[in-house]
């Protein structure tokens, strides 16, 4: 049976690692009444990865050094074209380009997803295509953000191998400004009609003949 995700990440170090740890038997077991390849996106991950304004990419240069960059742009700019592909607009940052360079001599990169607010984090396993913006202007058109702030210098699709969920362990609630303002919004409501009720009896007690 297969494993998708792990039969990627399980090395034999990794197994060696496991069986030190006593833990091994409890993967295989796992393999084989999972038997899921993970490599088609269904509908709850087409919602999660629509929800997301960032993530995570980690790439290996040619001397064996892992790189994790950070990806972000406005909510949904990670687009799925279809239940094995994604593509997004790269855009400007701080002009290193580590992650275009490493890609460029190993096309295999690995994405972190993450959700703070409801302690859900979604990974993959992924090869990256880098793509000129005028290589494919329909697909340019489908990943532009018109009114983002920042430039794009390129396109990469990804073409999914495989993908897992983490468990929420150790994962710390957090909250994006845009997350707390909808939160606290019905107590500003609420706290908006005290105020004026508030006002409205204070100016009944201030001029009483005036509500008679």
């Amino acid at each position: 049976m297969s494993y998708g995700f792990l039969d990627i990440a399980v090395t034999p170090s990794v197994r060696a690692v496991q069986a030190s740890m006593g833990v091994d038997h409890v993967w295989q077991a796992l393999k084989l009444k999972e038997g899921r390849e993970f490599d088609r996106f269904t509908d709850n991950e087409a919602a999660f990865i629509a929800d997301r304004d960032s993530f995570y990419m980690a790439t290996v240069s040619e001397t064996g050094w892992p790189y994790v960059q950070h990806r972000g742009g406005p909510r949904g700019f990670l687009k799925m074209l279809d239940d094995r592909t994604l593509a997004f607009a790269d855009y400007r940052g701080n002009r290193q380009y580590i992650s275009t360079g490493n890609l460029a001599a190993d096309d295999r990169a690995c994405l972190f997803l993450m959700d703070y607010a409801h302690r859900a984090r979604l990974k993959m396993y992924v090869h990256v295509e880098t793509l000129a913006l005028d290589a494919d202007p329909a697909l340019a058109a489908r990943v532009a953000a018109p009114g983002y702030r920042a430039m794009p210098e390129r396109i990469f699709r990804l073409h999914l191998a495989s993908f897992d969920w983490n468990c929420p362990q150790h994962i710390t609630p957090r909250f994006t400004e845009q997350e707390v303002s909808d939160a606290v919004r019905p107590l500003r409501d609420q706290l908006a009609r005290l105020e004026a009720e508030n006002a409205e009896l204070r100016a009944r007690l201030a001029n009483p003949g005036d509500h008679q």
